[in-house]
């Protein structure tokens, strides 16, 4: 098993490094002389071979590990040369050429080793051994001052992996001479740290001078758990194996309950949140240069704030998405309330922790200074004593409570976001205080545009109650109108039984359409639109001339067999708008006359007087709008209500003024058949 391990790493080694040498000779790089690193990695590539193909005690094994040595020795120098002085000092010079004087010594050792008798041939590789742990110690000691030179734009990957390199070498170097063997284990251990050393070199390749991994946050925390699980299935591999050899007749037992138990326990460790949080913590700490991705962040954030339509409210998704910045597990939002701030919409919050009103001390001092307040810092004493103050006790006596974002918007404060502390315990730092300050901002234009639609739609709500208020106004007038003649009338014709007659039933057609007018008005009513039909025209317009018949005669004239597709109830009402403007329009005794016409298409009724006419630009601008007349002390909402109504049906109106010479409204219907007239009849 060990041969095959060996076989695989070297193989593996070496196949690394050349293809880290192809890389550097190719692309090179911006800190590192391209060339003699490309020969320093090929050098290391011919010693893996030569480890995997021939052994690891072959001459040419150990001429390709000397050459190895020297390659890496030059590469040092010339990084030296390249990031250092011009000239390097002659004392640096001159170490290096007493490294590289050893390494050839131990090299010639080992070559006599190997061709010496056998009663010297022990002594002198011991020898050899030794010079090699003394090359892999000065080598060290240069790979420090050279890390050091480099400053912080240099390839420090690389001289990490050179330091890594020969550390190797120190230690197995160390174990051999102490155990006076070569166990196959040790050298396949080394194998496998080689390919580690290629990877860091890799790594330091890619970087390009740059000192930060420039990978993203998600693939270095895969590659961690990948490398975690790798650790875990060779170390299960290692204790079973080990089982199995001093279990006896118990080994198959015991490796089953090990394996159970320590996937339970990794499994269990997994999935804590604590776990996840203190490896994030760690990871952004000591791979990036910045806490945060801030690109992932920000797109995670917007995808919060614009879930689709049945997702959890507007407030609620604010809460979470200002937490999931910073890993918080809970948050609450604080909104105007009173002068102070109240609790709101929350995430995750307990119930048992819900929170009292602030005073005015609170909100004034956020929109004041738009600071985020740090309360474990406010807690310890080491904020400053305008939070302190502005802070009220219960917000420090809740021990979760961790930091408070303000949300300022347009020199207002739209509320403020309290959360709840991460896993891991953290101070705030300026990352923190830069997003959360953003962020902050972003989301209070949100709530301020959700409560700006909101009153926006509240006075939708209000404008249309207002609307129907008016139609219903409207309609009073002409039916107080309509009372009032009655009234008139019935004081020289009340001894009249068919003036009775007809005052009774006009009573009770003014009592249903005030009743009808009382259901309107009620906010709780929807207009329900009656199904169209066909209906005859002639006997509503006459009803119509009736009932309006007065003050100025009103007479209907044309097609008495015209049949239109409409509703009843609203033509009515649309007609009786149009002849009441009519005569408002006239003067007392003039005619207002109903027209009727059929084509077999459409059907018209024209309504036409001879009052003061309209302008053109009044019928452009103003005819139909509500609460505009022409009329002294008028709604102008008769217009407009009897062009909803028309529409309503299918129809439409048109309308020919001149101003002095009087108006026609033409109202247009769909024609219908007499024959479904008698089948509504029928019904």
């Amino acid at each position: 098993m060990s041969g095959a391990l060996i076989l695989w790493s070297y193989s593996g080694t070496a196949l690394l490094f050349f293809a880290l040498a192809l890389w550097a000779l190719r692309r090179g790089t911006r800190t590192a002389p391209g060339g003699p690193l490309a020969i320093a990695l090929g050098a290391t590539a011919l010693w893996a071979l030569a480890t995997a193909g021939i052994g690891a005690h072959d001459l040419v094994t150990l001429v390709t590990e000397g050459l190895r040595n020297l390659a890496w020795l030059g590469f040092m120098i010339m990084l030296h040369r390249r990031n250092g002085n011009d000239r390097p000092p002659v004392a640096l010079n001159t170490v290096y050429g007493v490294v590289a004087l050893v390494s050839l010594t131990a090299l010639g050792l080992e070559l006599a080793g190997n061709t010496a008798p056998p009663e010297f041939a022990e002594r002198i590789q011991t020898a050899s051994l030794l010079f090699r742990m003394l090359v892999a110690v000065a080598a060290l000691v240069l790979v420090q001052a050279l890390y050091t030179a480099l400053g912080a734009r240099g390839p420090r990957w690389i001289a990490g992996g050179i330091a890594a390199l020969w550390l190797i070498d120190l230690n197995v170097f160390a174990a051999a001479y102490l155990t006076a063997q070569w166990p196959a284990g040790l050298i396949a251990a080394r194998g496998i740290a080689m390919m580690s050393v290629a990877t860091m070199i890799g790594v330091g390749l890619q970087q390009r001078g740059s000192w930060n991994v420039q990978v993203s946050r998600t693939v270095a925390y895969q590659s961690l758990s990948l490398v975690a699980i790798g650790l875990y299935f060779a170390l299960l591999a290692l204790a079973t194996s080990a089982l199995a050899t001093i279990g006896g007749s118990q080994a198959r037992v015991l490796q089953t309950a090990f394996v159970f138990g320590s996937t339970a326990a990794i499994l269990t460790l997994a999935s804590s949140p604590w776990l996840r949080a203190w490896a994030k913590v760690k990871m952004a700490k000591h791979f990036f240069r910045h806490r945060y991705d801030y690109r992932a962040e920000w797109i995670q954030f917007t995808e919060t704030l614009g879930a689709p339509e049945g997702a959890a409210p507007l407030d609620e998704r604010i809460v979470k998405a200002i937490a999931d910045l910073t890993d918080s597990p809970a948050g609450l939002l604080l909104v105007p309330e009173g002068a102070g701030l109240g609790p709101g919409a929350s995430w995750n919050w307990e119930e048992t922790a819900l929170v009292p009103a602030s005073d005015a001390a609170l909100p004034r001092h956020l929109a004041a200074t738009g600071r985020i307040l740090d309360l474990d810092s406010l807690r310890e004493g080491a904020g400053e004593p305008a939070d302190l103050d502005a802070v009220p006790a219960w917000m420090l006596e809740l021990r979760d409570a961790w930091v408070l974002v303000p949300l300022p918007h347009q020199g207002q404060l739209a509320g403020a976001i309290l959360l709840a502390r991460p896993p891991i315990r953290r101070p705030l730092d300026w990352e923190d205080f830069d997003l959360l300050k953003v962020a902050g901002r972003q989301v209070a234009s949100y709530l301020a545009e959700a409560r700006a639609q909101e009153a926006l739609a509240d006075a939708q709500r209000f404008d249309e109650f207002n609307r129907r208020f008016a139609f219903i106004v409207h309609d009073i007038k002409n039916l107080v109108s309509q009372l009032t003649l009655t009234a008139r009338n019935a004081e020289r014709h009340a001894d009249n039984p068919e003036f009775r007659a007809d005052m009774v039933a006009t009573l009770r057609d003014s009592s249903e359409r005030m009743n009808a007018l009382l259901a309107r008005l009620s906010q709780h009513h929807r207009a329900r639109a009656d199904a169209l039909r066909a209906m005859e025209i002639a006997p509503l317009a006459a009803r119509v001339a009736s009932a309006h018949a007065g003050r100025n005669p009103v007479t209907v004239h044309g097609n008495p067999n015209a049949v239109a597709q409409g509703d009843p109830a609203r033509l009515e009402q649309l007609l009786g708008h149009l002849v009441q403007n009519a005569i408002d329009a006239s003067a007392p005794h003039e005619p207002v006359t109903i027209t009727l016409g059929a084509d077999g298409l459409e059907v018209t009724l024209d309504v036409t007087d001879r009052g003061c006419g309209m302008s053109p630009a009044f019928i452009r601008d103003k005819l139909f709008k509500p609460f505009v007349s022409s009329k002294d002390g008028g709604f102008g909402i008769g217009a407009y209500e009897a062009r909803e109504l028309a529409n309503g049906m299918g129809g439409r109106i048109d309308v020919v003024s001149r101003e002095g010479r009087g108006t026609r409204f033409r109202v247009t219907l769909k024609a219908a058949h007499r024959a479904d007239v008698t089948v509504e009849r029928a019904a």
